[in-house]
This record gives C-alpha cells, sequence and structure tokens, in this order.
C-alpha cells in the first residue's frame, strides 16, 4: 500500500496554511508575531517532511515508522507552541504580557538562549486575537492541526502504515 496519498493530503495542508499565513501577512497587513512564526517554521518544516515523504515513497515498515517518529516529533513542538500561544490569548487583558521589542532587536541584541526565552515568554501582540473563524483564534486551529498530525505520526510509528 502507498504511503503517498497520506503524504500528498499532509503536503497540501502545510501548503494551504502557509498560503493562509502569507495571505494574512501580506495582503491583510497582520503582522506575525514570535509564536506564530515559529507555529510557520513548525509548518514548513512538516511540509517539507511530506514532500520527501512523498518523493521517497518508502516501502519498509521500518523507513515509514521512521517518517512517523519525525512528524509526530515535529508535530509535538508545533502543539506545545500553539498551546502556549492559545493559552496567552485566553489571558486577561490586565494579566498578559507587555509589548517590547521585537524578534528581530532581539535576535540582533541577545543570546540564542535569551530569544527563546523572550519568545515563549510572549508579547503583547501574542496575547491579541487579531482574526477569528467558526470561534477559534488562529493558534487554536494551528493547535487542531498539530494535533491532527502528531496523531497521524504516531499512527504511522505504530503502524508502519
Amino acid at each position: 500500500m502507498s504511503i503517498r496519498p497520506a503524504f500528498s493530503i499532509g503536503l497540501f495542508i502545510s501548503a494551504s496554511i502557509m498560503a493562509t499565513a502569507l495571505f494574512f501577512q501580506y495582503a491583510l497587513r497582520l503582522e506575525p508575531c514570535p509564536l506564530c512564526i515559529l507555529q510557520q517554521i513548525i509548518v514548513v518544516t512538516l511540509g517539507t517532511i511530506f514532500l520527501i515523504g512523498l518523493a521517497h515513497n518508502p516501502k519498509h515498515s521500518l523507513v515509514r515508522r521512521l517518517y512517523g517518529q519525525i512528524i509526530a516529533t515535529a508535530s509535538l513542538a508545533g502543539v506545545g507552541i500553539a498551546a502556549r500561544h492559545a493559552w496567552l490569548q485566553q489571558l486577561p487583558k490586565d494579566q498578559s504580557p507587555e509589548c517590547g521589542e521585537g524578534l528581530n532587536y532581539w535576535i540582533s541584541t541577545l543570546t540564542p538562549n535569551e530569544v527563546i526565552e523572550k519568545i515563549f515568554a510572549g508579547k503583547g501582540d501574542c496575547a491579541d486575537v487579531v482574526w477569528k473563524f467558526s470561534g477559534f483564534s488562529i493558534p487554536e486551529w494551528n493547535l487542531i492541526v498539530f494535533t491532527l498530525f502528531f496523531l497521524y505520526g504516531i499512527k504511522l510509528l505504530i503502524k508502519g502504515h
């Protein structure tokens, strides 16, 4: 049984998410916060994994399980980032983090560890809900998608198909 249909769907979903993110950024002029950028990196990583898997079309169960491990690991990182972002958005306004310098400033002035700490602390703009669809914000939708990718990765890891 070919794994290409599942990897094609994963690639399509990843590409659709990135197309939507770029539309929000460039057409609607919604500036992504640091946590949004990290989620986009995870989506691109997953899309790349699906593209490689699609081209490779592994037949051996062990190799498919390896793909499952990689997909599950990347997706779990996405789940963590999206969950943190969604949590920040649920905080009352008086408890949300203050806005500060941007990501570019942090990268140019801080050590990599300090940048990571600041990203996960979140900024005020990470707590802003700028778009909703069916009652869910962008990070909440990402959380759903990353969870589904994680479950698929676990299924692939366990069953090998």
